[in-house]
């Protein structure tokens, strides 16, 4: 690679993470269902860095995540978004060798699925920690651990991943088509 291609890819990566900190922060699409809330394509830049690289993906992810922990947002919150910098590798590098994947919207339905998988399974897993360490708000033990931690953040967050990674798939086919 060489050092314009580095430093292009270096800036796509920081525009990539800009976006994935603002989205968040300051989109008014969001879908609250106590005690969890889910933003419109607030992992769309993770999945656009997953479809250029592995390590585009991780830096993304991980500058992400940092951002949920300089913006003040709880700890639980910051460790959810830290743990896309598994999904977004392991779904980069598997890419990386299946790249056709990004283009043909039906081939990637599967992909898209699994990767919805991922990213639930290991957003489960933190806040489940939480849950047992009763540090998380009187919201998620009202609805008990079957409903607040299971149904809201694993299958809430599969569903939201998949349309993320849907509208990833149409800004980079359209980014591609004009580049």
């Amino acid at each position: 690679m060489n050092k314009r291609s580095r430093t292009g890819t270096l800036t796509t990566a920081a525009l990539l993470i800009a976006v994935g900190i603002l989205i968040p922060m300051i989109s008014p699409l969001k879908i609250v269902l106590e005690p969890a809330s889910f933003t419109l394509a607030s992992h769309v830049a993770t999945f656009i860095a997953m479809f250029i690289s592995p390590y585009v993906a991780l830096a993304v992810a991980f500058g992400t995540a940092m951002g949920f922990v300089l913006g003040g947002f709880p700890i639980v919150i910051a460790l959810r978004a830290a743990t896309h910098m598994i999904f977004a590798f392991l779904g980069a590098k598997y890419l990386e060798a299946k790249p056709e994947l990004i283009i043909d919207t039906k081939k990637s339905w599967l992909f898209n699925l699994l990767i919805g998988l991922l990213h639930a399974t290991c957003e489960v897993i933190v806040v489940s920690i939480f849950y047992f360490a009763g540090n998380l708000t009187a919201a998620y033990y009202d609805k008990g651990l079957l409903t607040s931690v299971m149904l809201l953040v694993g299958v809430g967050t599969v569903i939201h991943s998949m349309v993320d990674f849907w509208l990833a798939q149409i800004v980079w086919k359209t980014l591609k088509r004009r580049g």
